[in-house]
């Protein structure tokens, strides 16, 4: 299974703008073959609390249906971050687009303290079966909890996708934490972060992948937009340039 992280600098809160630009992505992710595409934390609106609640979308929203089209025409899976409404409040989504199938989402369910007052915590996990793997979703925070991967571990999980938004120590703490997980429970770990500004620091990049073993297959660096494409067969990655202007 080939498996995309999309490093990105999301424009503040213009969810057209970023649609359009997470097509050109998932366009390139899929010309060199990648089956399911994760971008980063909130990657629709970029990493913007204050402005999550102005910003949020209903999973249903026609504004979201250039993504489904393109994951329809493509025939790949894609998950990519937005504020999503809820009775309870405004959650940090992680809505999922498949080819030809019903939208799902899923929502991260252990939230940082300075997320509290402007989010609710999800309460469901997910897994999503492709291509005979089971993948299952995590952001940012929960990710760095080893509980959190090892429930979704005892659920079958083969495949960790996290989506982040982190800082430089954020990388840092996460580079020593992600192989443990997937040395300790054996799952492949793909992760993708932003670059450029979001909310009052700089996304830090770093996206970067780590076989079952633990062993770091590729990651890209700190600063630049772009792709890491992740072979689960051959256990090995790649990176690549972006081009985001279409």
């Amino acid at each position: 299974m080939l498996l995309c992280a999309v490093q990105l600098a999301s424009l503040k809160g213009d969810v057209p703008g970023n649609v359009q630009r997470h097509v050109a992505c998932i366009e390139q992710a899929a010309n060199v073959g990648a089956e399911l595409v994760v971008f980063p934390e909130l990657s629709l609106t970029g990493y913007q609390p204050t402005l999550a609640r102005q910003a949020a979308l209903p999973l249903s929203s026609t504004r979201l249906d250039p993504l489904q089209a393109a994951c329809d025409r493509l025939g790949v899976t894609v998950a990519v971050g937005l504020p999503l409404p809820t009775p309870n409040g405004i959650r940090i989504g992680m809505p999922i687009f498949s080819p030809c199938a019903p939208r799902q989402a899923y929502a991260k369910r252990r939230l940082h303290d300075d997320e509290l007052p402007y989010f609710c915590p999800g309460d469901e996990g997910l897994l999503l079966r492709i291509a005979g793997h089971s993948v299952a979703p995590a952001i940012c925070f929960e990710s760095m909890f080893m509980a959190h991967a090892a429930a979704a571990h005892d659920q079958g999980a083969d495949l960790y996708l996290v989506s982040v938004a982190k800082t430089a120590k954020g990388i840092r703490e996460g580079y020593t934490h992600y192989p443990q997980v997937a040395q300790e429970l054996g799952m492949t770990v793909l992760m993708a972060n932003c670059v450029g500004p979001a909310d009052t620091f700089i996304g830090a990049g770093g996206s970067a992948a780590w076989g079952s073993d633990g062993r770091l297959l590729a990651h890209l660096d700190e600063q630049r937009e772009g792709l890491l494409l992740l072979d689960t067969d051959a256990a090995s990655a790649s990176v690549f340039a972006m081009d985001t202007s279409a």
